[in-house]
């Protein structure tokens, strides 16, 4: 049976796109857009009822949050050493990382509503911007501080969660200057030159959400 993921070029569900490389499964992928209204169509909305992405079609049922799909892709095929199950004793940092990355994900959602998706000055609140530019930052001064002690967020190496917190990162640095966080920095740099990222980026498609390099806070005043 097919395995099918749809897909937003530079969103969440790229976590998705990249383990699935890590792992090496055979998939397909369904591309949408998050401004053509595709993601509010009634057969879409079947499939992700909050009309979002990743929705993973996959043994015969559909998954539509990429931390769950996660932590089910891991567990149904354990074979790609990706997770860290009971009883592994890195179980319980694997799950907190994994939830770690939502977290992060929270903070990326209000900025990227603020500079991107409320398109009027009007709109828009610098005090937010600025709130949670700083929130974001100090976050990632939590990985910061792992990934100085190995590459990787757990002891052991490369695991699924780095995909979920790596993608987090990346879309990070549009609003965090990462050279405050060199660690954080070199562990993006990491992520990036593996293949199965390269062949992800690769199949993520044109940019359409995080047009500009960097997104920066309005100046307090």
């Amino acid at each position: 049976m097919t395995i099918r993921l749809h897909h937003v070029a530079q969103a969440r569900s790229f976590r998705t796109l990249w383990l699935m490389h890590e792992m090496g499964l055979d998939f397909e992928i369904r591309r949408h857009s998050f401004f053509d209204k595709s993601l509010r169509n009634p057969d879409y909305l079947a499939l992700s009822p909050a009309g979002r992405v990743p929705a993973l079609e996959i043994d015969g049922r559909v998954m539509f949050e990429s931390g769950a799909i996660t932590e089910y892709l891991v567990e149904t095929r354990p074979e790609a050493g990706l997770g860290r199950l009971p009883p592994d004793a890195e179980r319980l940092e694997w799950l907190e990382w994994l939830h770690f990355a939502e977290t992060i994900g929270q903070h990326l959602a209000n900025l990227t509503q603020q500079h991107i998706a409320l398109r009027e000055d009007w709109m828009r609140s610098p005090t937010v911007m600025r709130l949670e530019a700083r929130r974001l930052e100090k976050v990632l001064e939590v990985v910061e501080r792992v990934v100085a002690r190995h590459d990787w967020l757990l002891p052991s190496g490369f695991s699924a969660v780095d995909t979920n917190l790596g993608y987090s990162v990346d879309i990070a640095r549009r609003f965090v200057p990462l050279g405050l966080l060199p660690n954080v920095a070199a562990y993006l740099d990491r992520c990036k030159a593996r293949p199965a990222f390269r062949a992800a980026a690769a199949e993520d498609g044109p940019a359409e959400i995080y047009t500009q390099d960097f997104y920066e806070a309005p100046a307090d005043g």
